[in-house]
């Protein structure tokens, strides 16, 4: 009957999932660190984020313990929005390529800065008066 009252988890367990925190950012700071760049940067930098929010979610707000039925009610939603994100992301992709193909658009233009609009002297301005 006292084992029914409550209960305990471990404290090892805390530690372990800590330490596999303290890892995980330390991953996702290397990324910054070694200068990773493009699409293989920010997939790294979600992977990281979305592993340490689901180890603090399961294990410290303690998901992993509960109902089944209550554990999809709390992640169900945040899962959905993050489907219609995607969608929302391959739809936008798909707009900006047929933009590129039939309007005559050149996808990998350049910006222009203020040195190819106002000349290499951009400072030198009022010297000349």
């Amino acid at each position: 009957m006292s084992a029914e009252a409550g209960q305990q988890h471990p404290l090892g367990i805390y530690y372990k999932i800590w330490t596999l925190l303290f890892f995980l950012s330390a991953c996702s700071y290397s990324v910054d660190f070694f200068e990773v760049q493009g699409a293989w940067r920010w997939t790294l930098v979600i992977l990281f984020m979305a592993l340490k929010a689901g180890f603090i979610v399961s294990i410290f707000m303690h998901a992993v313990w509960e109902r089944m039925a209550l554990v999809f009610t709390i992640l169900g939603p945040p899962m959905v929005l993050l489907l219609l994100i995607a969608f929302i992301t391959i739809e936008g992709n798909y707009t900006s390529g047929t933009r590129y193909t039939y309007m005559g658009h050149d996808p990998n233009a350049e910006a222009l800065g203020p040195s190819d609009l106002h000349g290499e002297e951009h400072g030198g301005a009022e010297e000349e008066h």
